[in-house]
């Protein structure tokens, strides 16, 4: 041979072999009825509940002083928000979709509160308290009409019989934008106080990707607690910068990103409070408001769609049977329904940073999630603990979404493996709905951020809000572009049914046609395509009724 090298030896047919198709996603440590250990669970419900602590406090502290609350209001909505969303979570994960999500505040909610706020009915209140009293009650009365909406559809079966039509192919743009739509809660946050947002990053990933394979322990410890580690470390260290004064001249914007003691819910926090509904007083009713917020509930409703989705998936469950997922969203609406009579400012979806929790620890029990939920309640409840914990620095929690917010993003384009990537139609309404899903909020976006209002700005202010709201959403836009153009364009075509990867979800469709859907029930669950393991807490007695009511379905 020429220069005397050999020739490579030829590939084995193994090797050219694509990576199979996987109905579950495999190697998910405990799935959703197979929980850890009492001692490992408590502590991965508390890191739960340390990552939703960070949109709870993030929504409150952006809306209460707008609304004209102080630290004392402040304290008290986030102690609500998170009170709520413990028994949310709970709801959904023993009655609504069953899988391990948490159900906490929601910023697509963020747009018609504002809306709200700067209503001219309470403009001429002069007393901020008494201001804030009367807009809190508004936004209760416009969340109480907005999660009809939700109930409805989801109760009825309604979004059982649009989501039937959803394919492998439509689902990517709105779990992918689910998690990479939420780019500006991001870097964008962390760079606002970077000596303390970068280093998590750097040590949240050092200690979860690299430490699992360079020190070999008997339990995957640093991969499951990697948040709890990243988290104290830094803590520990802006609080060092604190009290060492290396803030003590900056401006006071800096102080509030970076500092440890500048959140004031501390101070402000009770000791020991039970939020309870109609703690502001009656909600007030507004039509206007109300359909505003209505909006909203249907752009959360499509994302916590996606959301569900991606929870699924990494909690190694089969696709949702669409009856699950519509009866997953009437339980959210009556989740929101709970906002709105105890009021929290804002109502809820499916966390995305708790998804993305999922992932990183690869655990996906729903047992873990109901203890974190018991935190939320308990840590609520003795104001002055929480609020310990939720004066940690906003920049660590973005940190942690730049890595969870990618988990679910990534998790969209895995059912890519479902699709024909060498279809032009594939490539067209794939591109096509990320594009305009992207493009589309951005526009909304900067024209309101020149203009202080919207591109639609008529008379009518509720009108301009459901379309602002509507196409400022990223996975929403691209949701709605995907599936109208999966569904339309020669759809019926038997090669283009395999295109779109529909026939892979065919027979998750109803519980009669596999029995790993089981998952959604109170029976059990096949983990990653594993051995069936029965849950031991349920009675003989509940099974044979269940089994009895799936075969009726």
């Amino acid at each position: 041979m020429a220069g005397g090298g050999g020739a490579a030896p030829a590939p084995k047919a193994d090797d050219l072999v694509p990576h199979p198709v996987k109905d579950q996603l495999p190697n998910v440590s405990y799935c959703i009825t197979s929980p850890p250990p009492w001692p490992e669970a408590i502590l991965l419900g508390f890191q739960h509940y340390l990552v939703v602590l960070g949109t709870t406090v993030i929504i409150p502290t952006a809306l209460v002083p707008q609304m004209g609350g102080g630290n004392d209001e402040k304290a008290r909505v986030i102690q609500t928000l998170l009170f709520v969303a413990g028994i949310n979570t709970l709801l959904q994960s023993f009655f609504g979709t069953r899988l391990p999500a948490v159900i906490g505040g929601s910023y697509t909610f963020v747009a018609p509160t504002i809306s709200i706020i700067l209503a001219g009915r309470y403009s001429d209140i002069a007393d901020p308290h008494r201001k804030f009293l009367r807009i809190m009650r508004g936004t209760q009365g416009a969340l109480i009409v907005a999660s009809t909406l939700q109930i409805i559809v989801g109760f009825s079966g309604l979004w059982r019989n649009v989501t039937r039509f959803l394919s492998p192919l439509s689902a990517v743009p709105v779990v992918a934008l689910a998690g990479f739509g939420l780019y500006e809660l991001g870097f964008p946050a962390v760079a606002k106080c970077v000596e303390i947002g970068l280093p998590t990053i750097i040590i949240l990933i050092f200690i979860s990707q690299y430490m699992p394979h360079a020190v070999h322990a008997e339990k995957p410890v640093f991969g499951r607690f990697a948040v709890i580690f990243s988290v104290a470390i830094v803590w520990l260290y802006a609080y060092f910068l604190t009290i060492g004064g290396a803030y003590k001249h900056t401006p006071p914007k800096t102080q509030s990103h970076c500092r440890t003691d500048r959140s004031g819910l501390v101070s402000s926090a009770p000791w020991i409070r039970v939020p309870y509904p109609f703690q502001w007083g009656a909600p007030s009713f507004d039509a206007g408001e109300a359909f505003a917020m209505m909006a909203a509930a249907f752009v959360g409703l499509v994302e916590s769609t996606g959301t569900f989705i991606a929870v699924s998936r990494y909690a190694s469950a089969t696709p949702l049977p669409p009856s699950v997922l519509s009866r997953g969203i009437g339980w959210q609406g009556i989740g929101i329904l709970l906002d709105g009579l105890f009021g929290t400012s804002s109502g809820s979806t499916v966390s995305v940073e708790n998804t993305g929790l999922l992932a990183l620890t690869r655990i996906g029990s729903r047992r873990v999630v109901q203890i974190s939920a018991g935190f939320m309640i308990f840590f609520s409840i003795l104001g002055k603990f929480g609020a310990v914990f939720a004066s940690i620095p906003l920049p660590i929690f973005a940190a942690l979404y730049c890595i969870f917010f990618a988990y679910v993003g990534s998790c969209g384009l895995s059912f890519l493996q479902f699709c024909n990537l060498n279809s032009f139609r594939t490539k067209f309404i794939l591109g096509f709905s990320l594009f305009m899903g992207l493009s589309v909020p951005q526009y909304f976006n900067e024209y309101t951020a020149v203009a202080g209002y919207g591109p639609v700005h008529t008379s009518a202010r509720w009108f301009n809000d459901i379309i602002n709201v509507i196409f400022s959403s990223k996975p929403f836009v691209a949701g709605v572009v995907a599936f109208f153009l999966d569904n339309t364009l020669h759809r019926h075509h038997s090669a283009i049914k395999k295109d779109r990867g529909y026939h892979w979800w065919d027979k998750f469709r109803s519980f009669k046609t596999d029995n790993r859907s089981e998952d959604f029930t109170w029976m059990g669950t096949f983990c990653g395509g594993g051995s069936f393991e029965a849950d031991p807490m349920v009675s003989e007695v509940i099974l044979n009724f269940l089994r009895l009511r799936v075969a009726t379905e």
